[in-house]
């Protein structure tokens, strides 16, 4: 698959090479596992010199001596005596770059949690005492992404304040994804394109998976993935696991209930009886997993809260594969796919209104956009968008099927709001898969 999108985080890196030739620059980069941080690096130092160490759980004099071959290949420099720490190694690259200009990736930089932890406050003393006369552009990134977050952004650890730049690489627009199956299968329906979009919600390596299968259409994007030895069949765990650590269960648990609409903290709480405040604290704070939901215009203290997943494919993961993983463990996959297609129009309901949210806010003309309800899930409205400058206010309900939408029922729904925007324009909108 060719290379897609990225063009401002391409100038950003390219920003912070051209910096680095004059002083020191330290980025990391941070994206939930296969979102296509690592691809994204390598392109950006295609034409420049460059080093990339990738961090594999081995021991640490085995590693350094992979990366001292790394610099005599692609720097053509001596090497002189054994570096077998990778003290000594980055020591002997930050003398290298008082000299030449290079730049130098790290992946999998949380790893040495596990190596050898001492390596960070090493590499701060380093930094620290040379930076000012190196030339060095270092890119660091990661596939923890609460580890990687620890690690630059606690004030408790020694890379704390060290870092230029960050990047948060986000999952491909769906402009993008419009572009992507535009390319390989112009003749796709809007069914296929929520498919798509539900499956992978623009994570790179997802995309890049089916493209490679020829999967655009709904039917072949659902057979892949439901099929015999699928690698999407483990993803989930794949993914998080490592993060979660050994309460990864308490956590699954959750978001296996928010991924089947259990998005209030009460509903969570009376299914596992237990308290899970601090579940979700980390789920959305450290994790960046979960983002909370209050009626648009609610006030900041507001209990009205909902909970959702924010990535469309372990949203996908937890609804049916995890909550179904007795199926997949006897390997009756079939059953599975059976329960999917069941409940696929109004799961996939779901993920076209968030298609609509997200195509919204790509827009860019309304500055405020949220959902609406009231006091006993009433009135419920799918999306409200706001534009204070030019004094519009729009009411949006989605549907799946166009003639299902009532707008007088939308507007009966909406009254309430109207009656605090009276200067301003309304607008009444329905939306369904044929606006896609």
């Amino acid at each position: 698959m060719k290379f897609y999108n990225r063009e401002k985080e391409l100038a950003l890196l390219k920003k912070y090479e051209n910096k680095s030739k004059k002083s020191a620059q330290m980025t990391f980069m941070l994206g939930r596992r296969r979102i296509g941080k690592t691809s994204l690096l390598n392109k950006s130092v295609q034409n420049s010199r460059s080093l990339y160490f990738f961090i594999s759980k081995k021991s640490e004099p085995l590693l350094c001596e992979e990366f001292v071959n790394e610099i005599k290949d692609k720097l053509k420099v001596e090497v002189y005596g054994k570096l077998s720490s990778f003290k000594e190694v980055f020591g002997f690259l930050m003398d290298l770059s008082t000299k030449e200009h290079f730049t130098l990736i790290i992946d999998e930089f949380q790893e040495f949690n596990f190596i050898n932890p001492a390596v960070y406050s090493e590499m701060q003393n380093i930094w620290d005492s040379k930076k000012n006369k190196s030339s060095i552009n270092l890119l660091i990134c990661g596939s923890v992404y609460s580890l990687l977050i620890e690690l630059f952004e606690n004030s408790k650890e020694p890379l704390f304040g060290r870092a230029t730049a960050r990047i948060h690489l986000q999952a491909f627009t769906i402009d993008t994804l419009k572009e992507i199956l535009n390319d390989y299968y112009p003749e796709y329906t809007n069914e296929d394109l929520l498919a798509f979009y539900l499956v992978t919600g623009g994570v790179a390596k997802y995309v890049e998976l089916l493209v490679e299968e020829e999967c655009f259409t709904k039917e072949s994007i659902l057979d892949y993935v439901f099929a015999e030895n699928s690698l999407f069949l483990d993803e989930g765990k794949n993914v998080l696991i490592e993060e979660f650590g050994k309460e990864y269960g308490n956590y699954f648990s959750i978001l296996s209930l928010i991924a089947s609409s259990k998005t209030s903290r009460v509903e969570m709480e009376s299914i596992l009886e237990k308290n899970i405040g601090g579940f979700l604290d980390r789920l959305e704070k450290d994790y960046s997993l979960i983002e909370k939901v209050k009626p648009i215009f609610s006030k900041p203290n507001s209990r009205s809260v909902k909970y959702r997943i924010k990535d469309n494919f372990l949203n996908f993961w937890f609804r049916f594969v995890y909550k179904y993983r007795g199926a997949v463990e006897i390997g009756n996959i079939k059953y599975l796919k059976n329960i999917v297609e069941r409940d696929y129009n109004t799961y996939s309901g779901i993920i076209l209104e968030k298609y609509f949210f997200n195509k919204i806010i790509q827009d860019r003309y309304y500055g405020t956009i949220g959902t609406y309800w009231e006091r006993g899930n009433k009135n419920e409205i799918d999306i409200v968008a706001l534009n204070e400058t030019d004094n519009k206010i729009a009411f949006i309900e989605v549907k799946r099927n166009k003639d299902r939408i009532n707008l007088e029922i939308l507007k009966n729904k909406s009254s309430s709001i109207v009656n605090k925007f009276r200067e301003y324009e309304i607008e009444y909108i329905g939306l369904s898969l044929d606006d896609m």
